[in-house]
């Protein structure tokens, strides 16, 4: 992997990851048109990068993150779900993440719901996610499980758990932002400790490629939150929908001529 490479992955990765389009599926994408092969460091590299993401959510709110305890209980009451799930069905999500195909397909079927959830879910009420209770935590945490299955799109997961759950989209997108620095941080850790258990070791080239990645991450991330809050508030999820049912499409039209795309 080149530097440039290491640029557009993280840009891609600060575009994608908080907006409910998959960056799962953009990665793919990303790295077939890059050439880029899927190899330990590269797999590495694609979830690493979160940290870049996760510490744009802090600085953002970082108010929010200092207010309170029980803010910190929801979030571990969201979180428990994909801890359980994420356990129970390890092998399955493995099988899962190896095939493109379901990345295609989730990102369709994902499209095409984002186009009626503005209409399903219009009526909701509850403006500030300081006001969600344990119980709604939980069930947002239940629907964030759905992105185990890859090109599901966390943020879309759980932006319509917290819409269902009568939250206004600020407020849902809010929330979704704030459970995703546990659930991004314990992925990135589990990767580390994966790659340092089966004997690799990072060189001083690859950290290079780490520390830049997270840096675009992170500045990426800042810029796409704060015109998705806004986009969200004033036009909805309609466009995001068509724009995944674009993406899913193209991903099939080239497994279906043959291209070897690789989830990395």
């Amino acid at each position: 992997m080149t530097i440039l490479q290491a640029i557009i992955l993280a840009i891609i990765e600060g575009l994608t990851e908080f907006l409910p389009v998959s960056s799962t599926g953009h990665m793919i994408l990303g790295s077939s048109l890059m050439g880029i092969q899927s190899e330990n460091f590269v797999k590495l590299f694609t979830v690493a990068i979160q940290l870049g993401a996760i510490l744009s959510v802090i600085v953002l709110y970082f108010k929010r993150f200092f207010q309170s305890l029980d803010f910190y209980f929801k979030l571990l009451v969201a979180f428990i779900p994909a801890v359980f799930f994420g356990m129970l069905l390890s092998d399955k999500i493995d099988q899962l993440l190896e095939s493109p195909l379901t990345v295609a397909i989730a990102l369709l079927i994902g499209g095409i719901i984002l186009l009626f959830v503005d209409k399903w879910f219009k009526n909701g009420t509850m403006d500030d996610s300081n006001q969600i209770t344990y119980s709604t935590a939980f069930k947002i945490g239940l629907f964030q499980c759905l992105s185990m299955i890859p090109g599901t799109s966390r943020s879309a997961a759980t932006i319509v758990g917290g819409m269902s759950q009568n939250l206004t989209r600020k407020a849902a997108a809010e929330f979704s932002f704030f459970l995703a620095v546990p659930t991004m941080f314990g992925a990135t850790a589990k990767k580390l400790y994966d790659f340092y258990k089966d004997g690799y070791v990072i060189s001083g080239e690859e950290v290079q490629l780490l520390i830049i990645g997270n840096v675009v991450a992170f500045i990426v991330a800042m810029l796409a939150i704060k015109y998705f809050i806004s986009f969200l508030q004033t036009r909805g999820f309609r466009l995001f929908g068509w724009y995944r049912i674009v993406v899913g499409g193209i991903l099939l039209i080239l497994l279906l001529s043959g291209q070897d795309l690789q989830v990395i």
